[in-house]
């Protein structure tokens, strides 16, 4: 076991890992201070660029960025009081009101230095917990592994996005896509709509990317605002006090700590809640609560440890089964497939010292991401001053190269536009999107433990062994547990409510549910003529995702026939409140944008391609100069060129009119 701690320090500490570690870092900052840049949005762009790479540097690369997204996101949910990600939205009730006192330097003093201590925690819970997890792993046959793959839906689809239904019915989504291409027990194409593109399953890459960066781009594109909402100069002194308040409330750091770590450690519960237990942790074990929300420290110390030191215990049931702790984990899950690795035994004997190179990667990265900021905080903080149309083009040209790389095919690009399409319409209609990519990855897992469980236990026997019957009892009781929380919260009128937006258009969700059900009912009525090695588990999965798609129909029916009874303008102007048919416009002129690309790109090629979106976007929607938007796009130009094309060495398109070599 020291052997493999010391060569996974080693594998991290060796050229080009240690490189990619820090320059994973520096990124993670950056999307971690750009509200909608999360640590989810930034493992799918980062994604495509592990192809080419080892499995250590990789690594480190992508755990890097992430290690320190919840580190850097509290700028500004500070300095803004708009969380940086999902996981600093608690930390917006104090930390925002100690900026407006003058005191955001004494707020991050302690965020970051919290930060720092709360991920190496995380980082040694995850060690420690290797040899404990060694021995469970081998007592794990097909029907567990199908159980665990079970209870992590249920988890995430469950408790992600605040609506147990939307969320479950999204995970289902998620496993009738994986169920595209070949089968993997019967060899017979499935629902691959004649497109020889779809034969082989959908690419991972393409599909991430549209339904988590896409959106974002689009939401910018659409706001077409300055982000900051706060004068430059809120940031003033006391980053010392700040670190002092932190070393003062260790006893408060050490509870939050290990509420991050055992929240991390259940599957599918993540960054969405951490923060909120937490802090709620802060304030009823507080004897003086008067404070709180006005700007009290301790309100700010909870949930930035807990958030951080989550990340370790998330990477838990990742790597020991293959089920993510946090919807950013099913995204690392597919890093795992990139590079050929299975989580589980693989991970914990043969790949041990790659395991051990993960800790080593948490723990200096959260330690070099506190330090940067401790030093850089008020420089990095102006980044969120930029105007989104300075952002956006940046986003474009990683989010287009990053799907091109999955397989160098335009088809790739048209993917990851429809998914694009489908991540927007679920973020605005209140369905959560990570359930749906855990269910994808999941897919081919499930299926195949299912046919061997069938095959060789039956149809329920296998329910009934010992480990099989403990998880399936716990993924009935998320459920349940579930089910009470949201009828009490809603009961008591609960003012934080967890879910990915705000304002959910309740329009577009119904819409949206509406055609999944009849997709649903298709794809199982035609699984019904296939063979049962083929046709098993399109059935498991559609016929619940029916039930479930009628029952969220149900509910939001009588929400929209409240609504509709109420407007004066009967069904135009129920269509007029929805959000997503006021953004149609602008939303549907930036995805024709990014289609022209494709189109240009058949022509002239990526490099010629992407800076022209990118001079056109700058002048008609940032209204630039077109010197500033020339000088921009030509810059942007020669970066995608050297960057993809001579350091990583991709497959450029053999446009018409120009050869690249």
């Amino acid at each position: 076991m020291l052997d493999a701690v010391l060569d996974g320090l080693w594998l991290v500490l060796q050229w080009p890992a240690i490189g990619y570690l820090i320059l994973g870092v520096l990124i993670g900052l950056y999307f971690g201070a750009i509200p909608g840049l999360s640590g989810l949005v930034g493992l799918a762009i980062l994604l495509p660029f592990t192809f080419f790479m080892e499995p250590a540097p990789a690594f480190a690369f992508l755990l890097g960025m992430f290690a320190v997204t919840t580190t850097s996101d509290t700028l500004a949910s500070v300095l803004l009081g708009v969380p940086g990600t999902a996981a600093s939205q608690a930390t917006i009730l104090d930390g925002y009101p100690l900026a407006m006192k003058g005191e955001a330097d004494r707020a991050f003093g302690a965020a970051f230095t919290v930060s720092a201590f709360g991920g190496v925690l995380g980082a040694v819970a995850l060690a420690v917990s290797i040899p404990i997890l060694k021995p469970l792993i081998f007592s794990f046959a097909k029907p567990e592994f199908f159980a665990l793959g079970v209870l992590g839906l249920t988890m995430i689809g469950s408790l992600s996005g605040g609506n147990m239904v939307k969320g479950l019915f999204a995970a289902l989504i998620g496993l009738l896509i994986s169920m595209v291409g070949y089968s993997l027990t019967g060899g017979v194409p499935r629902y691959w709509l004649g497109a020889t593109y779809l034969l082989e399953g959908i690419p991972i890459v393409p599909m991430v990317l549209g339904l988590f960066a896409v959106p974002e781009v689009i939401e910018l594109a659409v706001r077409n605002t300055s982000i900051s909402r706060v004068p430059r100069d809120s940031v003033s002194g006391g980053m010392r006090r700040g670190i002092l308040d932190a070393f003062k409330n260790w006893w408060l750091f050490l509870r939050s700590a290990s509420i991050g770590i055992y929240i991390g450690m259940l599957p599918g519960l993540g960054g969405v809640i951490v923060d909120w237990i937490a802090y709620g942790h802060a304030v009823q074990s507080a004897k003086d609560k008067s404070q709180f929300g006005k700007g009290d420290i301790r309100g700010v110390i909870a949930p930035e440890t807990a958030n951080n030191a989550m990340k370790g215990g998330a990477l838990m049931p990742t790597v020991a089964f293959g089920i993510p702790g946090s919807p950013a984990m099913a995204i690392l899950l597919g890093a795992f497939v990139i590079q050929g690795f299975m989580p589980g035994m693989q991970m914990l004997t043969t790949k041990l010292d790659v395991t051990f190179s993960m800790v080593w990667t948490l723990a200096i990265a959260n330690v070099l991401g506190a330090v940067l900021l401790l030093v850089w905080a008020k420089q990095i903080a102006k980044i969120t001053f930029l105007p989104s149309h300075l952002i956006v083009p940046a986003i474009v040209l990683f989010v287009m190269m990053g799907a091109w790389m999955s397989s160098n095919t335009l088809s790739d690009w048209w993917s990851m536009l429809a998914f694009g399409i489908i991540g927007y319409w679920m973020k605005q209609g209140g369905i959560p999107r990570p359930p749906l990519i855990l269910g994808f990855v999941l897919g081919p897992i499930m299926e195949s433990a299912l046919y061997v469980t069938y095959q060789a236990y039956g149809p329920i026997s296998w329910m009934f062994r010992p480990i099989c019957l403990v998880i399936l009892i716990l993924a009935g009781l998320t459920i349940i547990v579930s089910g009470l929380r949201a009828r009490r919260q809603n009961k008591e009128g609960a003012s934080v409510k967890i879910k990915e937006i705000q304002n959910e258009d309740q329009l577009a969700g119904f819409v949206f549910i509406f055609i999944m059900v009849l997709v649903f009912f298709l794809a199982g009525w035609q699984s019904l003529g296939w063979d049962r090695a083929t046709g098993q588990f399109p059935i498991v999965v559609c016929v619940p995702a029916v039930i479930l798609g009628l029952l969220a129909l149900m509910r939001d029916g009588s929400s929209l026939k409240s609504s509709y009874q109420k407007t004066k303008d009967g069904f135009k102007g129920l269509v007029a409140g929805s959000q997503v048919a006021r953004e149609l416009p602008k939303a549907s002129l930036l995805l024709l944008s990014l289609a022209g690309i494709v189109g240009i790109t058949v022509l002239f090629g990526q490099a010629v391609a992407i800076p022209i979106f990118i001079l056109g976007y700058l002048v008609i929607r940032g209204k630039t100069t077109w010197a500033f938007a020339f000088s921009y796009a030509l810059i942007s130009g020669v970066m995608l060129y050297f960057m993809f094309g001579e350091l990583i060495g991709i497959l450029w398109y053999p446009s018409i009119f120009i050869d690249y070599g």
